[in-house]
């Protein structure tokens, strides 16, 4: 019976200094790789520090779930870099009440981010295998207000436009026309544009009144835009 009870209280421990180690890693994050550099938009700051990164990666990068480096999820994707993620959100500058479009949703960690700051997050991913993934893991994690497509993310999601942000994971040649079409009047698109396998522009693209501004933003490297194979 005391070996029981000793057995148990050992899980309990273990399990009790892993969640532990988790939120101090996530800590560690913010405040080193997140808030050094600049990011404070405290919306950001809050979901980065709230999301359990650890739950969207794969269980042999466990111990990487908290560093400073993109990580692959499979099928020639990656959860980007925590920086570029907090980076990204905060430049399309979150409110409440935002119906947000992201295109590429991979591990589902992006839209997670957003879903703890706006009222909607539709995701679309093209590779069914990621899609079933992520769409169980986030309603795993009580992410309601997170709705998942499988499909070509050139399109956007045109019954549910038009969006108050379009945030764009992977690199695309050039600015897919339809998401532009479903960006809100006073929108932000932020999306990494050029060459696939070597550095990009991330660009920010703001619609007022039908016109187009653009500002190039950083150098990034994004995995490719992925289209189906018969467009």
């Amino acid at each position: 019976m005391n070996r029981l009870i000793i057995i148990l209280f050992l899980i309990f421990a273990f399990g009790f200094q892993e969640k532990t180690d988790y939120k101090a890693a996530r800590e560690k994050m913010v405040n080193n790789q997140i808030k050094a550099r600049g990011i404070q938009n405290r919306l950001t700051l809050a979901a980065m520090q709230t999301v359990p990164r650890h739950k969207f990666v794969p269980e042999k990068l466990l111990s990487s779930a908290y560093f400073d480096s993109p990580l692959p999820i499979g099928y020639g994707q990656t959860i980007s870099q925590p920086y570029i993620v907090a980076f990204m959100t905060e430049t399309i500058k979150p409110k409440k009440d935002f119906k947000v479009l992201e295109i590429g949703t991979g591990s589902g960690y992006q839209a997670a981010i957003l879903a703890n700051i706006v009222d909607s997050v539709f995701t679309i991913e093209i590779v069914e295998a990621l899609y079933d993934q992520a769409k169980i893991r986030l309603n795993e994690l009580n992410y309601h207000n997170i709705f998942v497509k499988n499909a070509d993310g050139y399109y956007g999601w045109e019954e549910k436009d038009p969006f108050d942000a379009i945030v764009v994971t992977a690199a695309a040649e050039f600015v897919p026309p339809p998401l532009i079409a479903q960006l809100k009047d006073g929108g932000k698109m932020i999306i990494p544009v050029g060459t696939p396998f070597i550095t990009q522009q991330l660009l920010l693209i703001e619609k007022k009144e039908q016109k187009i501004k653009t500002k190039n933003l950083m150098f990034v490297r994004f995995v490719p835009f992925t289209r189906n194979k018969d467009q």
